[in-house]
């Protein structure tokens, strides 16, 4: 795959669609290709996660294990960032990744993409603020099972008085 059509693959991915060309230039060049083969294991549920990885071509299956071995929870295909934690901090694999057909990636280091961010403070502004708003959102969206375990807990503490004002008549 030519650097031009890496780039524009980086630059539809969330957390790069703010950097420039030339950035994006920088970090497909300074990132490795990788080819896989149907079957080939990209990564091992658990494993130390040291990057992300793009697919710029076939679908992956993703698996988690389960009581009978490992079941597939997901295909995913090109355009898509596995491992988007794993560019910021330490962290493992949540599931295994499997070729299927042949794959082919573009392997970002958690090194390589610090170094960019270090280079280009604006892309760490604008990277915490996507963090922030997705965190925001998740906050927003447990709001009203709060609300909810609140109700429960209210609800017990009645019961539990009803309960304990029974039991001594």
């Amino acid at each position: 795959m030519s650097l031009a059509q890496d780039i524009a693959i980086l630059k539809q991915i969330p957390m790069l669609s703010d950097f420039q060309d030339d950035q994006l230039r920088l970090l497909a060049f300074s990132a490795e290709s990788m080819d896989y083969h149907d079957g080939q294991r990209l990564f091992e549920e658990g494993e130390r996660a040291d990057g992300g990885l793009v697919i710029t071509n076939g679908t992956v299956s993703l698996q988690k294990k389960g009581e009978d071995g490992f079941d597939e929870v997901e295909r995913v295909g090109q355009g898509t960032l596995l491992g988007q934690t794993a560019l910021l901090t330490e962290s493992k694999r949540p599931c295994r990744a499997d070729a299927v057909g042949t794959v082919s990636i573009i392997r970002i280091r958690r090194a390589l993409f610090k170094r960019m961010i270090q280079e280009y403070p604006e892309l760490a502004q604008r990277l915490f603020e996507q963090h922030s708003l997705k965190y925001r959102a998740t906050i927003a969206a447990l709001r009203p099972i709060g609300d909810k375990m609140v109700e429960l807990e209210q609800l017990n503490a009645e019961r539990r008085v009803r309960d304990d004002s029974k039991a001594s008549e």
